[in-house]
């Protein structure tokens, strides 16, 4: 819903995006670094499916969210930062 102004409140679903986050992590010192990032941005975690891989020594994350776009590229952007963290998103049109 947009006030007089046309800017988008905060409840309007049209103001948040669905995006999935396809998170590998090779770097298992990582894990926890990970699970307190998606902690953190937890109120916007539709589900989560985490995969361990060993044959690769990798685990694979996918994180469905519904959140602001800025939202959700602020997390990918952190989990990408961390070493051995790869952190994609794609979004939903």
């Amino acid at each position: 819903m947009e006030n007089p102004k046309g800017i988008r409140e905060k409840t309007d679903p049209e103001a948040t995006r669905i995006a999935v986050l396809g998170i590998i992590i090779e770097d298992k010192e990582q894990i926890s670094q990970v699970n307190s990032l998606l902690h953190q941005y937890a109120q916007y975690v539709i589900g989560r499916m985490g995969l361990p891989y060993e044959k690769r020594k990798m685990n694979i994350i996918s994180v469905v969210v519904d959140a602001p776009a800025d939202k959700i590229s602020a997390l990918s952007g952190k989990l990408g930062r961390l070493s051995g963290v790869t952190s994609k998103a794609l979004y939903s049109k």
